[in-house]
């Protein structure tokens, strides 16, 4: 049996047995449950510290590899213009919708009953969210202390620092350049390793962080919360399975080619809720898998995993018409309008902490007429359309990826394919 079969039972056993503990209702099988939680977080962290090590590795490789830097500037920006293209697409699709989801709520909100936790999420993110200004993210983009970016997990900052360095590698005399090049190479396939390694208990790590959240997550499947959670959940899904036709027409892959590859990072990503966690998986999908040329995605995953958020269209959609609705404020064109702009040229922006996302949701709802407290209720009940949203994201980093690389054939072509194994 494959890994990911092996991975899917694991999920499937995880979430049937969950359900039934909650069902059951005995606190001792709840407790246990809750117990093998920290099983899970162990193995998300055994993937999570491949991560830096990978990321520097891929983008030294994939600079220092090009004989002309022109060739990485010409990379860049079609990645660019991918990221974009696809953000644009999904506003396009999904924030029409809003209004519908909003009809189909009832018709009275009782404001009185705040889920759990919704009022101390509220106080914590409007309270730090609203220092969070543009000259400040600025300014936060180069880092004073690359060690103490990559500790911190601020990973924008991290990125160019490493697109700098990699570039100043490739600029380098031609011994030193080969050097560099060769161990940041080895430390890449190191890495890598490790990450099979890691891969090899997923099972475990799958079946102990899903089954808690089963077991629990029947408290919110109820009514209008429940059915929030189910409309972000099936746009998740609907954008995922679109981004599947989009590569299919684009780069003529086989839908189900495309989806098999998907398939390892999608499992990583909805079990852990990082998309980060899942770059490992992703890169080997895209190079063995997908046979995307390595200087692509050596060069696009990593920058794709720490600001390509292709999600936001879809939560910032649903969750603006969730929050207008559960305080009787309609959504108006204008409204749908800023929703969609800061969808696609603000989400990049997004702080890379904890509920980063909703820290740059306070100051659009404050825009837009909706009360920044209500961002609590989305935190309150986030645990299960972010593993939606994880998915969508890590799609999303391998579509621009597969997109890229068929935009510039002609180019990485010319490319030294010499990279991780």
């Amino acid at each position: 049996m494959s890994e990911s079969g092996r991975v899917l039972i694991a999920l499937g056993a995880a979430v049937v047995g969950g359900i039934a503990v909650a069902a059951s209702g005995i606190a001792p099988l709840i407790h246990a449950a809750d117990f093998i939680a920290p099983v899970g977080t162990l193995w998300v962290n055994a993937i999570r510290m491949t991560v830096i090590p990978l990321i520097a590795s891929l983008l030294v490789v994939a600079v220092s590899s090009v004989a002309d830097v022109k060739s990485i500037g010409r990379i860049g920006g079609r990645t660019l213009l991918v990221f974009f293209l696809l953000l644009a697409g999904t506003a396009i699709v999904v924030i029409p919708l809003a209004p519908t989801f909003s009809r189909l709520l009832p018709q009275h909100a009782d404001v009185h009953q705040l889920p759990t936790g919704a009022t101390e999420a509220a106080s914590e993110i409007t309270a730090g969210g609203q220092a969070q200004t543009f000259s400040g993210w600025l300014t936060s983009l180069l880092p004073s202390n690359p060690i103490a970016a990559a500790a911190t997990g601020a990973m924008l900052p991290l990125i160019l620092f490493i697109l700098l360095f990699a570039l100043a590698v490739a600029r380098s005399p031609a011994l030193s350049r080969e050097m560099l090049t060769q161990f940041f190479r080895a430390l890449g396939d190191a890495m890598l390793v490790l990450v099979r390694w890691v891969i090899l208990t997923a099972p475990i790590g799958v079946f102990a962080l899903v089954l808690p959240l089963a077991v629990h997550a029947g408290a919110v499947l109820a009514g209008a919360i429940g059915f929030y959670i189910l409309a972000y959940s099936i746009e998740s899904i609907a954008i995922t399975v679109l981004l599947y036709v989009v590569v299919s027409l684009v780069t003529r892959i086989p839908i189900r080619r495309f989806a098999r590859a998907a398939l390892p990072a999608q499992l990583i990503a909805f079990s852990s809720s990082s998309s980060i966690a899942a770059l490992p998986v992703l890169v080997e999908s895209a190079e063995v898998r997908l046979g995307l040329p390595k200087p692509v995605t050596g060069f696009v995953l990593p920058l794709a995993v720490s600001t390509f958020k292709i999600a936001s269209p879809v939560s910032w959609s649903v969750g603006a018409a969730f929050v207008g609705w559960f305080y009787g404020i309609p959504l108006h064109v204008g409204s749908l309008a800023v929703i969609a702009f800061a969808a696609v040229f603000l989400a990049f922006a997004a702080p890379g902490i904890p509920r980063g996302a909703f820290i740059m949701l306070t100051p659009l709802f404050l825009a837009i007429g909706l009360p920044a407290e209500g961002i609590g209720i989305l935190i309150a009940v986030d645990a299960i359309p972010d593993t939606f949203a994880t998915v969508l994201n890590t799609t999303g980093n391998l579509a621009a990826a597969a997109l890229v690389a068929s935009f510039g054939e002609t180019d990485t072509t010319a490319i030294p394919s010499s990279s991780l194994h």
